[in-house]
Order: C-alpha cells, then sequence, then structure tokens
C-alpha cells in the first residue's frame, strides 16, 4: 500500500451523493458541488460517493424525475413521459447499499443531496393525483440506505448551513467513527466499560435518560453476549446522539464539570466560569467560551478523568463547530 492509499484508508470513510464533489452527473448534466463539504470535511473524510440514477444506468444528461403517489411509499416517474422507474430503482438502492455495507471500511456517515427524488433525506416533494405536490418524501435510495444503516448519522447538505445541525451531525460521524475503532477490538465488557466512561459527558449534553439507560446496560453487560450487548449499545449510543444538546443540558454538564475543581478554585475563578455558563446559557457568548475555561482548568490542575473525557474535544478544533452554537 502506497503512502495515498494508507492515507485515504486512516481518513473517515463518508457517503455523499457524487454531485456535491463537482461530479457532473445531474440530470442536466451538471453538478452541485458543495466547498464546504469538498474543502473543509474533506481534511478529515475519505468520500464514498454515490449517483443512483447514473449507477442505475441512466443517461447524463436525462429527463427530469419525480416522485408522486403516497408520500410513504411514492413512485419514481419520468416527468415527461410517465416512465414509471420504482422498482427498478428500489432494487438498485437495496443492492447497492449492501455493497456500502460489504466494500471497505465501514461508513461512519453519509451527505445526501437535498430535494432529490433518488437521494433526498426528507422533505422531497411528492406530487398527488391533482399535480399539487407536498413536502413528505424521502428519495428512493436514501430511504434503502437509512434503513440498511438506522444507527449511521446521515444529513443533507443544505442543513449543513445550520450551526447547531452541522455540529450535531459530526459529532454523531466522530463518535461513530471512534465507536468503529472500538469494534475492530474483541468485544469486551471492560472495553465497552470505558468507552461509555469516556463517553458520559457527551451523552449527558445529549439526553441523561440515554445516559442512564446505557449505564444500566453496560452494568449488567456479564449477563449478555458481547456482540449483542455491544449491539443494543450502538443504538442507544446513536438515538441519544440524534438528541439536540440544548443550551440548559450544555450548561448542566459544566456545572457538573465545575464540581471536580470545587477544592481548586479560587473565588474569582468560580466567579468567572459561573458568569460565563450564564453567558452562554443567554445566547450571549457561544460554547466555546466556558468550555475553553474548563479545558484550562483541567490541565492547569491536572484533573484525570476530566482529561480522558470526549466532551472536551469531540472533534477537531479546525472545524470550529462549537463557535456558532
Amino acid at each position: 500500500m502506497n503512502k495515498a492509499e494508507d492515507a485515504a484508508r486512516s481518513k473517515i470513510h463518508v457517503g455523499v451523493s457524487a454531485c456535491l464533489l463537482g461530479q457532473e452527473v445531474r440530470y442536466d448534466g451538471g453538478h452541485t458541488r458543495n466547498r464546504y463539504v469538498t474543502d473543509v470535511l474533506g481534511r478529515w473524510f475519505q468520500w464514498v460517493p454515490v449517483c443512483p440514477e447514473v449507477e442505475f444506468g441512466l443517461p447524463t444528461p436525462r429527463p427530469p424525475m419525480r416522485l408522486e403517489g403516497d408520500p410513504a411509499a411514492p413512485r419514481l416517474v419520468v416527468t415527461s413521459t410517465g416512465e414509471d422507474l420504482t422498482e427498478g430503482m428500489r432494487r438498485f438502492a437495496a443492492r447497492r447499499a449492501r455493497a456500502l455495507e460489504r466494500e471497505g471500511p465501514a461508513l461512519c456517515g453519509f451527505i445526501f443531496k437535498s430535494k432529490s427524488p433518488s437521494s433526498g433525506m426528507a422533505r422531497v416533494k411528492v406530487y398527488g393525483a391533482k399535480g399539487i405536490p407536498v413536502n413528505k418524501g424521502s428519495g428512493l435510495f436514501a430511504r434503502a440506505v437509512m434503513d440498511r444503516f438506522p444507527n449511521l448519522p446521515v444529513e443533507e447538505e443544505g442543513r449543513l448551513n445550520d450551526p447547531g445541525l452541522r455540529e450535531n451531525f459530526l459529532e454523531r460521524v466522530f463518535t461513530c467513527h471512534r465507536w468503529q475503532q472500538l469494534n475492530e477490538q474483541r468485544p469486551t465488557v471492560g472495553r465497552l466499560v470505558a468507552f461509555h466512561t469516556r463517553h458520559k459527558l457527551l451523552l449527558m449534553s445529549h439526553s441523561p435518560r440515554h445516559y442512564r439507560e446505557l449505564g444500566r446496560l453496560v452494568a449488567a453487560g456479564k449477563q449478555a453476549r458481547p456482540r449483542e450487548l455491544y449491539s443494543r449499545y450502538e443504538r442507544g449510543l446513536m438515538a441519544a446522539l440524534r438528541l439536540r444538546a440544548t443550551a440548559a443540558k450544555q450548561v448542566n454538564v459544566l456545572q457538573h464539570m465545575m464540581g471536580y475543581f470545587k477544592r481548586d478554585l479560587t473565588g474569582d475563578e468560580k466567579a468567572e466560569l459561573l458568569e460565563q455558563f450564564q453567558r452562554y446559557r443567554h445566547g450571549l457568548t457561544p460554547l466555546i467560551v466556558p468550555l475553553t475555561l474548563i479545558n484550562h482548568y483541567v490541565r492547569k490542575y491536572r484533573q484525570p478523568y476530566l482529561a480522558e473525557q470526549v466532551y472536551l474535544n469531540p472533534h477537531p478544533a479546525e472545524l470550529k463547530l462549537r463557535n456558532h452554537v
């Protein structure tokens, strides 16, 4: 394996609609290159591009298609001719999703092209009998992927413009990557306990209920088969992280961390921390401000437990995700 191949394998593998990378596969022969995807996320992710229409065998350019009928089970129809491509595309989508499961390193996420009748994740237009659309559909390929990988972090490129949604998605992708690294080792209760311990505060910031439930699951881990235990933990982990980390939950975690320094901090340091917590709670400063102070005290007072917490550094600082939430 050469250096380029080794570097590619070391990156996190994420699926993506091929047009977002600048590949000219759209129905009109063009592309919708997304610079954030290619120029920013591309530094950490090895893209696995998919264009369902082209891989299915349709030409570029090609007549536009749309979804019609029942939003829960829509038909994929060529707009100009009425040709129904539903069954063929569904068979292809199921086959391609199975292939993604077998090919190379496991995917840790997928970024879909919004509004696409094949790749839109949600809110895709579905046209009724009178030609009136409702935004309640999912693209046929996107649906196949989400059904095949129910725990996989997925998002649309347009929603990545929202700072909160972007941070949530990428936090899940990097967590999924750490989970995949854990799965490369022999499954043991001890390894799962260590993973759960490091992710305690991250889980609490999203869902204290899920954190407690996963804690009980791990505590009773010796009563279950390791693979079954890991499978149940993964479902709970990704379900927890799909929930938004609100300001109130974040402040609860920040206050929890502050408790580890109750014998170390001076009165002024405590007052400064509490002031920054409240400024963050009221939207006056981003999350990175109180976290920078916490990280400073972790190093200054050598707090080993907090130093191991993923919550403090869940994704590369260069992405600046917590500068805007």
